[in-house]
């Protein structure tokens, strides 16, 4: 999974904490955790199109949520981000070499495959499992004083 996921759902959960009445650039955003701005941006656009977050144009523009953390998913992040795609794709490498002539090491279903759409199903259900309001309660939990660090950040940079 690419860095590109971590960075969506920080920002995602930064402007939870930012609160909806307040868009903020790409640019802002990346300066809170020292990130390329255009990658992130990158991020970003990928959630606008998947309806996580919106984009405001204008002098006040920039993303805000588009729904509530509780509507989001982290398989919905990690969809926005990296495609639909399963991570593992088997490329039928049995079928190649000395083994290739016996039909038996290809009849069925590749058994390194199957293994790994069975991980790759419940890594799925997991993500999917787990909102980013329930990410949101483990981190206040954690450290309480970070909304309104991040708020107070925000509103005085």
């Amino acid at each position: 999974m690419s860095e590109g996921v971590e960075w969506a759902l920080h920002s995602c959960l930064n402007l939870a904490w930012i609160g909806a009445e307040r868009a903020v650039t790409a640019a802002r955003l990346a300066s809170y955790h020292e990130l390329p701005p255009a990658y992130l941006n990158k991020q970003l656009q990928a959630l606008a199109r998947a309806g996580i977050v919106t984009s405001v144009s204008g002098p006040k523009g920039g993303f805000r949520l588009a729904r509530p953390l509780d509507r989001i998913t982290l398989m919905d992040v990690v969809a926005a981000v990296e495609g639909p795609d399963e991570a593992f794709r088997c490329t039928e490498i049995r079928r190649k070499g000395p083994g290739a002539g016996a039909p038996e090491t290809y009849a069925a279903e590749c058994a390194i495959a199957g293994a790994m759409g069975r991980a790759d199903l419940a890594w799925r259900r997991e993500l999917m499992a787990q909102t980013l309001d329930d990410v949101r309660l483990r981190a206040e939990l954690q450290a309480p004083a970070a909304p309104e660090r991040l708020r107070h950040w925000f509103a005085n940079a």
